[in-house]
């Protein structure tokens, strides 16, 4: 399991790459990337790093600015230099003061059910929540 500071690939700050880039293993951004990103690990985005694109991986660690959505296995950290636009779908969420952020978050806790049934779960069931709504 690659860390955050264990890359298998740079795009380097300077860099402007478009496309896709498929990879096995963990992939840092400190330049300008759009088009597609999936990783089986960590993808940073540094501090210098400008990306436009979904990303699906296991971790993704956002200190520079992201335009498109997150979707990660295990985690996603927002350090405080970090900007996005866009959506998040994750187990874990961690965010550093001073994160910009605008969009929606599902955290799923790792939980296998749909969100809104665990929520509804735990509350009492849709029911319950109707019955509440009318009174």
């Amino acid at each position: 399991m690659a860390k955050p500071n264990e890359t298998n690939s740079i795009i380097g700050e300077g860099s402007v790459f478009e496309g896709k880039f498929y990879i096995s293993g963990s992939l840092k951004v400190d330049g300008k990337f759009e088009g597609d990103i999936h990783t089986d690990e960590t993808l940073v985005i540094g501090e210098t790093g400008k990306v436009k694109t979904n990303i699906k991986a296991e971790r993704v660690v956002l200190a520079g600015t992201l335009i498109g959505d997150i979707q990660a296995r295990e985690e996603v950290r927002l350090t405080e230099t970090g900007r996005m636009m866009g959506n998040i779908d994750t187990p874990v969420l961690n965010l550093s003061r001073g994160v910009v952020f605008k969009g929606s978050v599902n955290i799923s806790g790792g939980q296998k059910k749909e969100i809104q049934k665990i929520i509804e779960e735990s509350f009492g069931g849709p029911k319950e929540i109707d019955k509440k709504a009318a009174v």
